[in-house]
Parts: C-alpha cells; sequence; structure tokens
C-alpha cells in the first residue's frame, strides 16, 4: 500500500517499538466483571509477551487449564499491553500473590461467564515515535485532525501477513486448490529470507531437492518440516498442505480474506467518506449493515461518522454490495478466479464471510512534544489497527517489495 487518505500532509517519519514501553495498548471493556460467578477476570499488564505466552504462563502458575480460560483479543508481544483474561476455579488472593517475569496482576473480581473472543469496546494506544523530523508536532496535529473528521482507513495491513509477507498468497493457493503453489509459499521465498538456514533450505526445495531441504531447515520450523517430511514419504502436495494445524491454515486463510478487503479498501480511498448507490453501510454503533438506497439522503450520518460504508470478508454466505460498489467485490473475485462457493474449503477451514467498515472513527487523539520524541495518544473501536494511523501519520517509505 503507497497511498495515504492524508497524502497531501507530510507525514512525521520516525521509528516505534524500539522498546516495549514504545508501545502502551489498553483493551477498553465492554462491560466489567459483576462480582460474582465462577469465572475470575484478571486484568494484566504484560510486557514483551504475547497473548498467548500470558495465558500459557497463568495456565501452568495457577494450574488452570488453558481450554476453559477466555480473552477478547489478541495483543502484539512487542508492546506493553493491558488486558482482561477469565480464569475459572482460581481464588483472587493466588491470582494476586503471582510473581511472574513481565506480568503484573492490576486486579481480579468474579464474573458468571467466560470472557469470549471480541468482547471488548476497543483499545486506547500510547505512542512512542522516535527521530521523527523536526516539524512532527504540527504535522501529526494536522494529521489527526482529517482522521477524525473523516476516519481512518479501516487496513489490516502487513502485520497481518506473516514473516515473509506471503501468509495471504499461502490462503488463496488452498482456496485455488493449487497445492504446489501453497508449498512454495509456506517454505518460501529464498530471496525474502534472512536466516541463512532457512534460505538455504528454500533454495535447495525450489531446485527440486526435497530431502535435502528437509535435512537444511533449522529445528524450531516444525511446521515447514513436517510439510517436507510427509512430501519425502510420498504424501501429495494437497494431503500434505492439509495435515497442518487447522488453526495454522485458518490464519493463512484469514490473510486472504484481508488482503482482498485491504485492496478494496485502497480501490475507495480517494472517497472513503462517501456512500455509493448499492452500498452496505455499516452502523458503528451496533456493527448492523443495510443497504443504500438513497445515498444523498443517507450522507449525512455519513457525515457525521455513524454509518461508513463497508466491504467484505470473503465467504461463501457474506452478501456482497449492489451499484457500482458491487461490480467493485464481484470484479476482485474474478479477477481472483474464486466465487463465494471457493470459501468452502471442508468443515473447520470454511469461510463463512462478513461484512467489515472501510474506515473506522478515531476518539480522544492527541499528540504531544516530549524532547525530541513524539508522543501520540488515540482510541480505536475492536477490530482496528493502531498501525493504520501510525501509517497515515508518519508515511512510512514503500519497502522495496511493496
Amino acid at each position: 500500500m503507497t497511498e495515504f487518505l492524508t497524502s497531501h500532509h507530510p507525514g512525521t517519519g520516525g521509528a516505534i517499538k524500539e522498546t516495549p514501553e514504545d508501545f502502551r495498548v489498553e483493551e477498553i471493556p465492554l462491560y466489567l466483571p459483576c462480582g460474582e460467578g465462577e469465572n475470575l477476570y484478571l486484568t494484566v499488564e504484560k510486557r514483551g509477551l504475547t497473548t498467548l505466552d500470558l495465558v500459557d504462563r497463568l495456565a501452568r502458575a495457577l494450574g488452570a487449564d488453558k481450554k476453559h480460560m477466555g480473552y477478547a483479543g489478541l495483543k502484539d508481544a512487542r508492546a506493553t499491553t493491558r488486558q482482561t483474561i477469565s480464569i475459572p476455579g482460581v481464588r483472587p488472593e493466588d491470582a494476586l500473590a503471582l510473581d511472574l517475569e513481565g506480568i503484573r496482576i492490576l486486579s481480579a473480581s468474579f464474573h458468571r461467564n467466560k470472557l469470549r473472543t471480541g468482547h471488548l469496546a476497543g483499545n486506547r494506544f500510547e505512542i512512542r515515535i522516535r527521530e521523527a523530523v523536526p516539524e512532527a508536532l504540527a504535522r501529526a496535529q494536522d494529521i489527526l485532525h482529517i482522521l477524525q473528521m473523516t476516519g481512518v482507513p479501516n487496513f489490516f495491513g502487513e502485520q497481518r501477513y506473516g514473516v515473509l509477507g506471503n501468509s495471504h498468497l499461502i490462503g488463496g493457493a488452498i482456496l485455488r486448490q493449487d497445492y504446489d503453489e501453497a508449498v512454495r509459499q509456506i517454505i518460501g521465498d529464498p530471496n525474502r529470507i534472512d536466516n541463512p538456514r532457512w534460505r538455504r533450505a528454500a533454495e535447495l526445495f525450489a531446485g527440486g531437492r526435497t530431502t535435502e531441504a528437509l535435512a537444511a531447515l533449522p529445528d524450531q520450523m516444525h511446521t515447514e518440516r513436517h510439510l517436507l517430511r510427509d512430501l519425502v514419504k510420498g504424501a501429495s502436495p494437497k494431503n500434505a498442505v492439509l495435515k497442518i494445524s487447522h488453526k495454522l491454515l485458518r490464519l493463512y486463510l484469514s490473510a486472504y480474506q484481508s488482503n482482498l478487503f485491504d485492496r478494496l479498501l485502497a480501490m475507495r480511498l480517494n472517497t472513503l467518506e462517501v456512500l455509493w448507490q448499492g452500498d452496505l453501510a455499516y452502523k458503528h454503533d451496533n456493527g448492523a449493515c443495510f443497504a443504500v438506497t438513497d445515498p444523498q439522503a443517507e450522507q449525512p450520518r455519513a457525515d457525521r461518522l455513524e454509518i461508513s460504508p463497508s466491504g467484505p470478508l470473503y465467504g461463501f454466505k457474506v452478501t456482497l454490495a449492489g451499484g457500482q460498489a458491487g461490480i467493485l467485490e464481484e470484479s476482485l473475485l474474478e479477477k481472483e478466479k474464486l466465487t463465494r462457493d471457493s470459501f468452502r474449503v471442508g468443515k473447520a477451514l470454511s469461510l463463512e464471510g462478513a461484512r467489515r467498515p472501510l474506515r473506522v472513527p478515531l476518539d480522544e487523539a492527541l499528540a504531544e512534544q516530549d524532547g525530541s520524541d513524539l508522543l501520540l495518544s488515540f482510541r480505536l473501536p475492536k477490530g482496528s489497527y493502531a498501525t493504520s494511523v501510525l501509517r497515515e501519520v508518519m508515511k512510512p517509505s514503500p519497502s522495496p517489495d511493496s
């Protein structure tokens, strides 16, 4: 992605996430624990850990079963984050007494239900941008003002596409049932790999030397090693790929959904706030969508950021827009040589699809100077990413591969 909603305003430049303290995230809960029930809700601050790492450590320390623990959203390891975790059958005093590296238990209270994914109102961010240009504060303030008026482009962004930036290519190959290509993408393009052993293994595989590629792969690359081992034993590419854990396969497919959405969003970036005939408008107060039959009548609501155009996360049940918006959505599927039925991959992998707003409101946005650094704080609704704001504010140069 090289275009910006605020392309007429220069960015601040700079760098983020040099330390976990440079990127702070706090979940905004959808509801507070009621004080009774069998699930203990812990408000936890973690540093340098993923949410799954956090769950694993808490389960071990408290003797809990991870299967019955809950969280509202996944949080990055390269950050300091506050989020809620639910654990059944644990006493508050035991949780509050924990002393675990990188983890602080801030509060503990009971609730009747397990915390489910998506049960949050949004996230509040505090981000330090280092090495920004001297005019960074004024630039950031202007850009944030525009984003507050117009909305933030709701891109998933590059973090969705894996270490090599190709998770979506794996997902697309699986949907097209091109399992040879899926294997090639999982092993990776040697030109994009920094690790010497992994790069050598990818070169050997590209040259048809699968057994030697298996021997060259680093030991910790379990998925890739199992994949090549199955191929060496004579498994077909399809059977070898489908033996990968369903959780990882769904991540590949989800990345492909995300990529298609990002491409549609890029097509509409210059008129992001404008409703089109046939749009399925997204209501920000409750997440419902409705068909736009009179754009002029509905546009004042869009101007107030009560509603926004939406795009599809493609799946076999998703409703596509009508009119010009629908033509865009249908034509992208045709370009990819897919139909909605292509997303019926199997019982555990099929994707129903959903609608996602093309933009989201930006609230509580502030920029401050702190010596040579720039401090940003803002709030976003659930399911949207701080990187979409940072992309507009910083305007990083595109990588050679993008």
